[in-house]
């Protein structure tokens, strides 16, 4: 029998509330690490302010956030980006004046420290440029490297989102609607970029189309009204008649 996996991210009692609107209710998660799971739900089920909470860009009533074993629930976004979770937003969040390895070039050298001297002598770079190279062709990006941001598709410009995020070097990436305002027939192909990532990356993704969902996850988790209503594999939640009324 093969040993379980490693818990790569987990929350644990993680509540939120505006007034007397609650948002997140007691909601305990674990990710394994290498796990593709997907975070569903009807409109205003708090996915979003999960991922929120999760990243530092809330901060929770009450409940804790773990990165592996170490409790990262009060650090700032930014500690937490360096120590391993990186997220992507339903709206881009680009650098639309640079070509596509500038940006992901500037990301790189973001995570080592130098960006404040990215400008100065691009030359001394060569390793950030190589490296932001390698993850612009993982996502089938070299061939629009010098491309402007502004001139990519927009499945494109999607792609290069998450190409920023994995400059991080993430153990944890979170993807919000990572295919939101791409074409239906294309967004299968942001997906399959997506599951050829490394299997030692954790990935969480909202995800809205359920054609998608059932594709490339290996577990999804229901969020209604802010709290867990099922989880379980594709198979489970596809035969859960109370999954299918809501």
């Amino acid at each position: 029998m093969s040993a379980a996996k490693a818990t790569a991210l987990s929350t644990r009692g993680l509540s939120k509330s505006f007034g007397s609107l609650t948002v997140a209710s007691d909601i305990a998660l674990n990710l394994p690490v290498g796990a593709r799971y997907a975070l569903i739900g009807p409109n205003g089920a708090g996915k979003t302010t999960l991922i929120n909470l999760m990243t530092g860009m809330l901060a929770p009533n009450s409940g804790q956030i773990f990165l592996g074993g170490e409790d990262i629930t009060g650090l700032a976004p930014q500690q937490r980006v360096k120590r391993g979770l990186a997220r992507t937003f339903q709206i881009n969040t680009l650098f639309a004046g640079l070509n596509a390895l500038e940006a992901v070039t500037l990301a790189v050298c973001e995570r080592r420290g130098v960006a404040d001297h990215f400008w100065q002598n691009i030359a001394v770079h060569k390793e950030a440029i190589e490296e932001a190279y390698e993850i612009l062709v993982k996502l089938r990006l070299g061939d629009a490297c010098y491309q402007p941001t502004r001139e990519l598709p927009y499945g494109r410009q999607r792609l290069l989102e998450i190409a920023l995020a994995l400059a991080t070097k993430p153990k944890v990436l979170l993807l919000d609607e990572p295919a939101a305002g791409v074409p239906q027939d294309e967004s299968g192909d942001i997906f399959e970029v997506v599951a050829g990532l490394s299997d030692d990356l954790t990935l969480l993704f909202i995800e809205h189309d359920m054609h998608v969902v059932f594709r490339f996850a290996t577990h999804i988790i229901v969020l209604v009204s802010g709290a867990i209503f099922a989880e379980g594999t594709p198979a489970e939640i596809a035969a859960d008649p109370g999954v299918q009324e809501v």
